[in-house]
C-alpha cells in the first residue's frame, strides 16, 4: 500500500492523495489500490494504482496509475455522434450537411431524361418533373412516412392550439395549394400572407382564423319593444258623469 501511495503522490501531489479505500483484487498477484483524490479540480475522483508481483518474484512493481471517477464525480457527458446531436434549425448560413449514401429516406431517381431534341418534343415534361426523373435521388416510402408523421404532429397539424380553435379546416380554404405526389392526399401549402402558416406545409384538417370563407358578422336591426306603463294609473273624465278613476292596468 505504501508503494502505491508513493506512486500516486508522484503522479499528482502528496497533499492530493487522501485516505486509502478498499483495494480490489484483479487477478493472481494483481491488486488495485484506491486513494481519494483531494485535488480541487477533481472532486469525487480516486487515484487507482495497480501493483503486480511476478511469479517467484519477491519485489512488487507498479503496473498502472490512473485517475478514475467515483460516485458523484464530475465527468464529461457520454459522447453522441453529430448526426444524433443535430436538431432542426442548427444549420446556418454557409453550413454544409452531408447526406449519407445509405440514407433510408432516399432512393435512386433513375434519371431517364430525353437525350435529343426530338425526344424532348415528345416527352411529358410535367410527368417527368413530378416523378423526380432527372434527380439522382427522390423520397423513399420511409422518407414520405417520416415527413408526414412529423408534419401532422407538428404546428401545422390538426392538434395545434390554433387549429383546434379554427372556424373551419384548410381542406375548404381557397388559400391552400395542395402538394404534388402522394403527400397531396394529406397536405398542402398555405398561401395567405396574413395567416401564421403562410408558406408552410399544413395538413388538410389544420385550420386558423384566416380561412378564406370567414366573413364579417352582419348587423341586424332589432325592433324596439314597446314600453307599457303597468305601474301607474290614468284619470278618465266622462262628460255626463263625475270623474272616474282607473286604479291600475291590472284591475
Amino acid at each position: 500500500m505504501e508503494l502505491a501511495r508513493s506512486v500516486a503522490a508522484e503522479v499528482g501531489r502528496p497533499e492530493w492523495v487522501g485516505e486509502h479505500r478498499t483495494p480490489q483484487v484483479e487477478d493472481t498477484r494483481l491488486v488495485t489500490h484506491y486513494f481519494t483524490c483531494l485535488d480541487p479540480a477533481y472532486p469525487g475522483w480516486n487515484y487507482a494504482v495497480t501493483v503486480v508481483r511476478a511469479s517467484r518474484a519477491k519485489t512488487v512493481t507498479v503496473n498502472e496509475v490512473v485517475l478514475l471517477p467515483g460516485e458523484g464525480a464530475l465527468v464529461a457527458p457520454e459522447w453522441v455522434p453529430w448526426k444524433e446531436r443535430l436538431r432542426p434549425g442548427d444549420l446556418g448560413v454557409g453550413d454544409l450537411l452531408p447526406t449519407d449514401e445509405d440514407d433510408e429516406r432516399l432512393v435512386p431517381g433513375f434519371a431517364q431524361v430525353p437525350e435529343g431534341e426530338l425526344d424532348e418534343e415528345g416527352a411529358d415534361q410535367q410527368m417527368l418533373w413530378e416523378m423526380g426523373l432527372g434527380r439522382r435521388h427522390v423520397l423513399s416510402e420511409t422518407g414520405r412516412e417520416q415527413a408526414a408523421e412529423r408534419w401532422y404532429n407538428g404546428e401545422g397539424g390538426p392538434h395545434s392550439p390554433i387549429a383546434t380553435a379554427a372556424p373551419a379546416r384548410c381542406a375548404t380554404c381557397g388559400f391552400l395549394t395542395p402538394l404534388a405526389g402522394e403527400l397531396r392526399q394529406m397536405f398542402g401549402v398555405c398561401t395567405n400572407e396574413f395567416a401564421p402558416d403562410d408558406g408552410k406545409v399544413v395538413s388538410l384538417d389544420h385550420g386558423c382564423g384566416a380561412h378564406s370563407e370567414v366573413r364579417h358578422p352582419t348587423e341586424r336591426n332589432e325592433p324596439v319593444a314597446p314600453v307599457v306603463d303597468e305601474v301607474g294609473y290614468d284619470h278618465i273624465t266622462f262628460e255626463d258623469t263625475a270623474e272616474l278613476e282607473l286604479v291600475s292596468a291590472d284591475s
